[in-house]
């Protein structure tokens, strides 16, 4: 071979040795770019709300607007799911959750293996907010009792009271007036939780018939339970309610403490009361003694529906599974 000749096969070899780098180095890069894009594409799961209905006694017909009204509020940044299934209640699924609300569940709901379920569920940080009736629920289970704060005893027909905000800083309450006119089925408890829970509301006795306290009457209220958190409020029994704009912002805060959400600053400003102006009679941020006035675009409240008259405890059917 010539000089020439092996020149030219060097030449060559250099640039086909060249052209496979440049080629490897592509594909390398092409490779990384698809994994990073991927990561950016995959979506972020978003956490998780369970909201339980079944009832195993008396059924209100407010819990389809209290579901509805759940989703309205935070399926902007939960993915809600809605059941009535108690067989959800194992301890692999629960986990999926972040908080579990109880809307109007009556009688006993659960069965002895979704009691302990639940149990490990609060205990490992998960998160209960109890809606009217929740507190109507599991009256033979003392666990359950201990999460919800008392139990319903008999209530009076639904009529307008006065509710006295205790606590305006808590994120459930902050936006309510002082003095809360609303009307609704207001409970009477078996006994007094003020020494077991932070009460956040409670009921002026003098305001309403047949619904004596002795003078003290929590409405609202929350805690830190065995590990998690829960929240619940007396009001609900009402279709109306889950239309109030204040009744919403308060379940709103209700379930995203007992969630544990992030609190957003600009957000508790602009609920905090110093941000608006309150009146004696309960009007707050537009609405109507406290709250009254129907969301826009919604049709304006009816009389009080699903009301009945004084009761005692309620009996219970046997669990069911």
């Amino acid at each position: 071979m010539t000089s020439f000749n092996f020149a030219r096969l060097c030449a060559a070899v250099a640039i086909s040795s060249s052209a496979l780098l440049s080629l490897g180095w592509s594909q390398a890069y092409a490779q990384a770019t698809a994994r990073n894009d991927g990561q950016q594409d995959a979506p972020k799961q978003r956490d998780r709300i369970l909201v339980f209905s079944k009832t195993g006694g008396f059924r209100h017909d407010s819990i389809p607007d209290g579901i509805a009204c759940v989703r309205e509020l935070l399926a902007d940044r939960y993915d809600i799911d809605a059941t009535e299934d108690a067989a959800l209640f194992t301890r692999d699924n629960l986990k999926r959750y972040r908080c579990v609300v109880f809307v109007s569940t009556t009688g006993d709901i659960l069965n002895p293996d979704q009691q302990l379920a639940f149990e490990e569920f609060i205990r490992a940080g998960g998160g209960f907010a109890g809606i009217h009736a929740a507190a109507d629920t599991e009256h033979s289970w003392p666990w359950y009792g201990k999460l919800v704060g008392a139990y319903f005893k008999t209530h009076p027909p639904v009529q307008e009271s006065l509710v006295k905000v205790e606590d305006r800083k808590h994120r459930s309450t902050r936006m309510l007036p002082a003095d809360w006119k609303r009307t609704d089925e207001w409970y009477v408890y078996d006994h007094n939780p003020r020494s077991e829970v932070r009460v956040l509301a409670s009921l002026d006795d003098a305001t309403v018939e047949g619904a004596d306290m002795g003078g003290d009457h929590p409405i609202a209220w929350y805690r830190e339970f065995d590990g998690g958190r829960s929240w619940y409020t007396g009001g609900g029994h009402t279709k109306e309610s889950f239309r109030e704009p204040l009744f919403r912002k308060h379940i709103e805060g209700g379930i995203l403490w007992a969630a544990s959400a992030k609190d957003d600053p600009a957000q508790a400003s602009s609920d905090s009361p110093s941000s608006r102006s309150d009146s004696g009679d309960g009007e707050a941020g537009g609405g109507e003694a406290g709250g009254g006035k129907p969301v826009s675009g919604t049709p304006a409240a009816a009389p009080p529906s699903n009301t009945r008259e004084p009761v005692p405890n309620r009996s219970h059917p046997a669990p069911e599974a």
